[in-house]
Protein backbone atom coordinates (compact mmCIF):
# COMPACT_ATOMS: atom_id res chain seq x y z
CA UNK A 1 0.00 0.00 0.00
CA UNK A 2 1.39 3.41 -1.02
CA UNK A 3 1.64 5.79 1.93
CA UNK A 4 0.16 9.28 1.74
CA UNK A 5 2.45 12.08 0.46
CA UNK A 6 1.55 14.36 3.38
CA UNK A 7 3.01 11.81 5.80
CA UNK A 8 6.35 11.95 3.97
CA UNK A 9 6.22 15.74 3.72
CA UNK A 10 5.86 16.00 7.49
CA UNK A 11 8.65 13.47 8.01
CA UNK A 12 10.96 15.53 5.79
CA UNK A 13 10.13 18.71 7.69
CA UNK A 14 8.54 20.30 4.64
CA UNK A 15 5.24 22.13 4.42
CA UNK A 16 4.21 22.85 0.85
CA UNK A 17 2.04 25.80 -0.04
CA UNK A 18 0.97 23.78 -3.08
CA UNK A 19 0.75 20.10 -1.97
CA UNK A 20 0.04 19.04 -5.55
CA UNK A 21 3.63 19.88 -6.45
CA UNK A 22 4.90 17.48 -3.83
CA UNK A 23 2.57 14.72 -5.00
CA UNK A 24 3.76 15.27 -8.57
CA UNK A 25 7.37 14.94 -7.40
CA UNK A 26 6.55 11.43 -6.20
CA UNK A 27 4.72 10.43 -9.39
CA UNK A 28 6.62 8.32 -11.91
CA UNK A 29 5.87 8.62 -15.63
CA UNK A 30 4.48 5.07 -15.58
CA UNK A 31 1.61 6.26 -13.38
CA UNK A 32 0.50 9.55 -14.90
CA UNK A 33 1.17 11.99 -17.72
CA UNK A 34 1.56 14.63 -14.99
CA UNK A 35 4.73 13.17 -13.52
CA UNK A 36 8.00 14.20 -11.90
CA UNK A 37 10.27 14.38 -14.98
CA UNK A 38 10.25 18.18 -15.33
CA UNK A 39 10.63 18.66 -11.58
CA UNK A 40 13.55 16.21 -11.59
CA UNK A 41 15.22 18.25 -14.35
CA UNK A 42 14.91 21.40 -12.25
CA UNK A 43 15.91 19.71 -9.00
CA UNK A 44 19.03 18.25 -10.58
CA UNK A 45 20.23 21.75 -11.49
CA UNK A 46 19.36 23.25 -8.10
CA UNK A 47 21.07 20.40 -6.26
CA UNK A 48 24.20 20.64 -8.39
CA UNK A 49 24.45 24.39 -7.80
CA UNK A 50 23.91 24.25 -4.03
CA UNK A 51 26.43 21.44 -3.55
CA UNK A 52 28.97 23.14 -5.84
CA UNK A 53 28.61 26.41 -3.91
CA UNK A 54 29.05 24.66 -0.56
CA UNK A 55 32.16 22.79 -1.73
CA UNK A 56 33.61 25.97 -3.25
CA UNK A 57 33.29 27.71 0.12
CA UNK A 58 34.49 24.75 2.20
CA UNK A 59 37.61 24.00 0.15
CA UNK A 60 39.16 27.32 -0.98
CA UNK A 61 42.44 25.62 -1.91
CA UNK A 62 40.88 22.81 -3.99
CA UNK A 63 41.28 22.84 -7.76
CA UNK A 64 38.36 22.71 -10.19
CA UNK A 65 39.08 19.04 -10.86
CA UNK A 66 39.00 18.11 -7.18
CA UNK A 67 35.80 20.10 -6.61
CA UNK A 68 34.20 18.33 -9.57
CA UNK A 69 35.11 14.93 -8.11
CA UNK A 70 33.76 15.98 -4.71
CA UNK A 71 30.46 17.01 -6.28
CA UNK A 72 30.25 13.83 -8.37
CA UNK A 73 30.76 11.71 -5.25
CA UNK A 74 27.81 13.42 -3.56
CA UNK A 75 25.21 13.78 -6.30
CA UNK A 76 25.63 10.63 -8.36
CA UNK A 77 22.71 8.24 -8.80
CA UNK A 78 24.00 5.72 -6.25
CA UNK A 79 24.48 8.36 -3.55
CA UNK A 80 21.05 9.94 -4.15
CA UNK A 81 19.33 6.55 -4.14
CA UNK A 82 21.05 5.78 -0.83
CA UNK A 83 19.66 8.99 0.68
CA UNK A 84 16.22 8.19 -0.73
CA UNK A 85 16.32 4.77 0.96
CA UNK A 86 17.27 6.36 4.28
CA UNK A 87 14.13 8.47 3.93
CA UNK A 88 12.05 5.39 2.94
CA UNK A 89 11.08 7.28 -0.20
CA UNK A 90 10.14 4.08 -2.02
CA UNK A 91 7.13 3.62 0.28
CA UNK A 92 5.59 6.84 -1.06
CA UNK A 93 6.30 6.63 -4.79
CA UNK A 94 3.33 6.65 -7.14
CA UNK A 95 4.13 4.07 -9.82
CA UNK A 96 2.25 2.37 -12.64
CA UNK A 97 1.26 -1.25 -12.19
CA UNK A 98 4.17 -2.50 -14.30
CA UNK A 99 6.77 -0.68 -12.24
CA UNK A 100 5.10 -1.79 -9.02
CA UNK A 101 5.27 -5.42 -10.07
CA UNK A 102 8.90 -5.16 -11.19
CA UNK A 103 9.99 -3.46 -7.96
CA UNK A 104 10.49 0.02 -9.34
CA UNK A 105 10.28 1.46 -5.82
CA UNK A 106 13.69 -0.15 -5.18
CA UNK A 107 15.39 0.98 -8.39
CA UNK A 108 18.24 3.49 -8.03
CA UNK A 109 17.21 5.55 -11.05
CA UNK A 110 13.61 5.97 -9.88
CA UNK A 111 14.60 6.75 -6.28
CA UNK A 112 17.27 9.30 -7.23
CA UNK A 113 14.97 10.99 -9.76
CA UNK A 114 12.23 11.30 -7.13
CA UNK A 115 14.61 12.89 -4.63
CA UNK A 116 15.71 15.45 -7.22
CA UNK A 117 12.07 16.05 -8.14
CA UNK A 118 11.28 16.85 -4.49
CA UNK A 119 14.06 19.46 -4.59
CA UNK A 120 12.59 20.87 -7.80
CA UNK A 121 9.12 21.00 -6.25
CA UNK A 122 10.46 22.72 -3.15
CA UNK A 123 12.27 25.28 -5.28
CA UNK A 124 9.08 26.02 -7.22
CA UNK A 125 7.03 26.22 -4.05
CA UNK A 126 9.32 28.20 -1.75
CA UNK A 127 12.39 29.36 -3.67
CA UNK A 128 16.12 28.77 -3.75
CA UNK A 129 16.87 29.75 -0.13
CA UNK A 130 14.51 27.15 1.32
CA UNK A 131 15.86 24.61 -1.16
CA UNK A 132 19.44 25.40 -0.14
CA UNK A 133 18.58 25.07 3.54
CA UNK A 134 16.96 21.66 3.07
CA UNK A 135 19.65 20.30 0.74
CA UNK A 136 22.49 21.26 3.08
CA UNK A 137 20.64 19.70 6.00
CA UNK A 138 20.07 16.53 3.96
CA UNK A 139 23.71 16.27 2.85
CA UNK A 140 25.35 17.61 6.03
CA UNK A 141 26.80 14.30 7.21
CA UNK A 142 28.13 13.35 3.78
CA UNK A 143 29.70 16.76 3.20
CA UNK A 144 31.31 16.63 6.65
CA UNK A 145 33.05 13.34 5.77
CA UNK A 146 34.76 14.77 2.68
CA UNK A 147 38.33 15.88 3.28
CA UNK A 148 41.12 16.97 0.96
CA UNK A 149 43.39 14.33 2.51
CA UNK A 150 41.13 11.56 1.21
CA UNK A 151 41.12 12.97 -2.32
CA UNK A 152 44.85 13.62 -2.48
CA UNK A 153 45.48 9.88 -2.34
CA UNK A 154 46.89 8.40 -5.53
CA UNK A 155 44.40 6.96 -8.08
CA UNK A 156 45.28 3.30 -7.42
CA UNK A 157 44.58 3.72 -3.70
CA UNK A 158 41.32 5.56 -4.34
CA UNK A 159 40.13 2.90 -6.80
CA UNK A 160 41.12 0.08 -4.44
CA UNK A 161 39.25 1.71 -1.53
CA UNK A 162 36.23 2.25 -3.80
CA UNK A 163 36.07 -1.46 -4.56
CA UNK A 164 36.77 -2.50 -0.97
CA UNK A 165 33.95 -0.29 0.32
CA UNK A 166 31.57 -2.28 -1.89
CA UNK A 167 33.10 -5.62 -0.84
CA UNK A 168 34.13 -6.34 -4.45
CA UNK A 169 37.26 -7.87 -5.95
CA UNK A 170 40.26 -5.56 -6.21
CA UNK A 171 41.16 -4.02 -9.61
CA UNK A 172 43.14 -6.20 -12.00
CA UNK A 173 46.10 -4.63 -13.83
CA UNK A 174 47.57 -6.31 -16.93
CA UNK A 175 50.56 -5.32 -19.03
CA UNK A 176 49.48 -4.79 -22.64
CA UNK A 177 52.69 -3.52 -24.26
CA UNK A 178 56.23 -2.50 -23.35
CA UNK A 179 58.20 -0.58 -25.97
CA UNK A 180 61.30 1.55 -26.37
CA UNK A 181 64.93 1.31 -25.31
CA UNK A 182 65.77 0.02 -21.81
CA UNK A 183 66.49 3.55 -20.56
CA UNK A 184 63.39 5.05 -22.21
CA UNK A 185 60.61 2.52 -22.09
CA UNK A 186 56.86 3.08 -22.35
CA UNK A 187 54.45 0.75 -20.59
CA UNK A 188 50.77 0.35 -21.45
CA UNK A 189 48.58 -1.13 -18.72
CA UNK A 190 44.96 -2.28 -18.78
CA UNK A 191 42.80 -1.93 -15.68
CA UNK A 192 39.66 -4.01 -15.23
CA UNK A 193 37.11 -4.17 -12.39
CA UNK A 194 34.13 -6.43 -11.77
CA UNK A 195 31.63 -3.54 -11.67
CA UNK A 196 31.72 -2.74 -15.39
CA UNK A 197 32.75 -4.47 -18.61
CA UNK A 198 34.69 -1.51 -19.97
CA UNK A 199 38.45 -1.55 -19.43
CA UNK A 200 40.64 1.49 -18.82
CA UNK A 201 44.16 1.86 -20.19
CA UNK A 202 47.10 3.98 -19.15
CA UNK A 203 50.65 4.67 -20.35
CA UNK A 204 53.73 5.62 -18.38
CA UNK A 205 57.53 5.52 -18.25
CA UNK A 206 57.26 2.78 -15.63
CA UNK A 207 54.78 0.04 -14.92
CA UNK A 208 53.77 1.80 -11.69
CA UNK A 209 53.07 5.10 -13.47
CA UNK A 210 51.07 3.33 -16.18
CA UNK A 211 48.97 1.57 -13.52
CA UNK A 212 48.27 4.92 -11.81
CA UNK A 213 47.17 6.42 -15.14
CA UNK A 214 44.92 3.43 -15.86
CA UNK A 215 43.40 3.69 -12.38
CA UNK A 216 42.72 7.41 -12.92
CA UNK A 217 40.97 6.62 -16.21
CA UNK A 218 38.86 3.96 -14.49
CA UNK A 219 37.82 6.44 -11.81
CA UNK A 220 36.70 8.84 -14.56
CA UNK A 221 34.65 6.06 -16.17
CA UNK A 222 33.00 5.31 -12.82
CA UNK A 223 32.17 8.99 -12.32
CA UNK A 224 30.40 9.07 -15.71
CA UNK A 225 28.58 5.81 -14.95
CA UNK A 226 27.31 7.21 -11.63
CA UNK A 227 26.06 10.53 -12.97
Amino acid sequence: MIRKPEVLSKKLGLEFKNPRLFKMALTHRSADAKNNERLEFLGDSVLGFVIAEKLYDKFPAASEGVLSRFRASLVNQESLAGLARELNLGDYLILGSGELKSGGFRRDSILSDALEAIIGALNNDQGIEKSRQWILQLFAERIEKITLDNWLKDPKTRLQEYMQSRKLELPDYNLLTMSGQPHEQTFQIECRISLIAQAATGKGSSRKKAEQTAAEEMLKILEKENK
